[in-house]
């Protein structure tokens, strides 16, 4: 009988678990434009959205409906934006500016942790400076949390 009800709690747990889960991405964006004149932000949607009404199917692979779905219709309006330091300032790189975003970025972490978020995955990416004529540049990270 013992056996029979600890099966059944794990059984249970399990799956409590699979069906529960849920997503939610954070992106941070830090400006490597020279001079400090850019801008880098925490950013971290408030408001859940349904990919259904977005997606369309192809059913000959090349006919597509995706001009019926409107970019207004994506776009949300409740998300939360985090002013972090940009990476260069007038003198170059700016070391101090980087050690506080990670200040900053760490307790957000930290804050989601306790809400019971688990990060699971994190992907970067960067378009840097291409040279003189250039001038743009970010640095964007996606933390992907579970819980």
């Amino acid at each position: 009988m013992k056996k029979y009800l600890v099966g059944c709690i794990v059984f249970l747990s399990i799956v409590t678990n699979v069906a529960a889960q849920e997503y939610r991405i954070v992106t941070t964006i830090e400006s490597i434009v020279p001079m400090g004149i850019g801008r880098s932000r925490i950013l971290d949607h408030k408001t859940p959205e349904d990919y259904h009404p977005l997606t369309t199917e192809r059913t000959d692979g090349k006919k597509s409906e995706q001009g019926e779905v409107k970019r207004e219709d994506i776009k949300i309006e409740n998300f939360e934006e985090t002013k972090l330091l940009n990476f260069y300032s007038i003198a170059g790189i700016n070391f101090q500016n980087i050690s506080s975003n990670d200040a900053v970025v760490s307790s957000k972490l930290s804050e989601m942790a306790k809400e019971g978020w688990n990060l699971v995955f994190v992907t970067s990416g960067v378009e840097s400076d291409a040279g003189e004529k250039d001038g743009n540049g970010i640095f964007i990270t996606r933390y992907v949390f579970k819980r």
